[in-house]
């Protein structure tokens, strides 16, 4: 069946309408069949001129953009905060230093604040017992 949908698509004339009909139905036909299958019955190049298809993609772009910022963000934060607690209480075990990087951009501002008032070690350790699961 779905073998006669892309013959049947393949005969529509105006590109437009065509890409987005085989957007649709390789969508679609995504939540039935494996998509070795699809790439078999349908060009990917036409689906690339596709609306949605480009909708999508560009949705994707987008989130991928915002998740590298925020990765780029922690980056910088973890950095700075690093040399901070070094600068204020010495020396970061490698074990303290893995507990720090798993802190969300969040818990490292949050971090940044409190080791203002630290005086050794055991104050970070602490703090990071006290906010992590």
């Amino acid at each position: 069946m779905l073998e006669q949908i892309a013959t049947q698509i393949a005969t529509i004339q105006e590109p437009t309408q065509q890409a987005d009909l085989l957007a649709c139905t390789q969508v679609l036909a995504g939540l039935r069949f494996e998509k070795d299958l699809i790439r078999q019955l349908f060009r990917k190049e036409t689906m690339r001129g596709s609306v949605i298809y480009q909708e999508i993609r560009e949705d994707g772009l987008l989130e991928g953009r915002q998740l590298g910022l925020l990765e780029g963000r922690k980056d910088e934060a973890l950095s700075f905060l690093t040399r901070q607690l070094t600068r204020r209480i010495g020396s970061i075990a490698p074990e303290t230093r893995e507990q720090i990087q798993t802190l969300s951009v969040e818990e490292l501002e949050d971090l940044g604040e409190a080791l203002l008032d630290f005086s050794s070690a055991s104050d970070l350790t602490n703090w990071l017992n006290e906010h992590q699961p």
